[in-house]
């Protein structure tokens, strides 16, 4: 009986930590795209791509696992958007570039 209840807190508690995450990633969003780290946004991506099927094959099933890191994939790919969009396609740039 303790076990199992144990392992109910765990599955309970860790994602739901893991939240603040995906909080953090959102409130970074106002931040310059020049500031965003690419290994960091790969590894929050990797993490919730990775853990968003963990989170389906396990039994029982944790929904509150699989919603945190879909949140997760989806802040991370969006910050990598932003990231990319600045560094390769940024038309302030390009005259810049030009001139010298």
């Amino acid at each position: 009986m303790e076990s199992s209840c144990w392992r109910k807190t765990i599955h309970f508690w860790a994602p739901t930590f893991k939240w603040g995450i995906s909080i953090a990633n959102i409130a970074d969003f106002a931040k310059p795209p020049e500031k965003i780290s690419y290994p960091q946004q790969i590894a929050v991506t990797a993490t919730g791509l990775i853990w968003s099927r963990y989170s389906l094959v396990i039994t029982p099933k944790n929904w509150n696992l699989f919603s945190v890191n879909v949140a997760m994939a989806g802040t991370g790919l969006y910050q990598l958007s932003r990231k990319i969009r600045h560094d390769y396609f940024n038309e302030e740039q390009q005259p810049a570039l030009a001139e010298e």
